[in-house]
């Protein structure tokens, strides 16, 4: 009786050891889940939606314009935002009458920024019409919801040191769930 115990009980061991040296390396260094919290993403993405992020991509690629960014907040590091990614490092950005203007070596006087992914009708305003230079890695971001979003025109470029991934798949709720690839420009 007692070796059939401990023979379940070694097995047992064995499943939870050899789960957790596939699970734990996933986890921490590939894919992580990620709740979304607020309503800065709408109406792409709501609150309580369940994602899974793509961790490993930014170790051997770099970030690109579309991009659906998870990262710490640079004044609070504790805290987690997702955001899209707007302008690239050495870019410049200019908001005028609601529009976005990105400025860079193809487009030096500028070119409107379209997105297809917001409302028609949105207009992204900034407190100022100043053109804001993008440093050497890092990156302009701002929430889908514009007129509701904490975001690079308050706190400035992130720095890719504080990025955690990418937004790779939407699997919660079920009638939402969605891969989501590069979203393409026409710059």
């Amino acid at each position: 009786m007692f070796k059939n115990f401990f023979s379940f009980l070694f097995e047992l061991v064995k499943i939870i050891v050899i789960s957790l040296a596939i699970i734990f390396p996933i986890r921490y260094f590939l894919i992580q889940p990620f709740y979304v919290k607020g309503a800065s993403m709408e109406p792409n993405f709501f609150d309580q939606e369940y994602l899974i992020i793509n961790e490993i991509d930014y170790r051997f690629n770099e970030p690109q314009r579309g991009d659906i960014v998870v990262f710490r907040y640079p004044r609070n590091p504790q805290e987690y935002f997702i955001k899209r990614l707007i302008a690239l490092p050495g870019e410049k950005i200019q908001f005028r009458a609601g529009d976005i203007y990105i400025i860079n070596k193809d487009n030096p006087g500028g070119i409107l920024l379209e997105e297809p992914y917001l409302p028609v009708d949105l207009k992204t305003y900034s407190l100022s019409e100043e053109i804001v230079t993008v440093g050497e890695n890092q990156y302009y971001l701002l929430g889908d919801n514009r007129n509701s979003s904490k975001d690079s025109r308050s706190f400035g470029p992130v720095d890719k040191s504080f990025f955690i991934g990418k937004v790779m798949l939407r699997g919660w709720p079920f009638d939402r769930i969605r891969y989501f690839d590069h979203q393409p420009y026409n710059l």
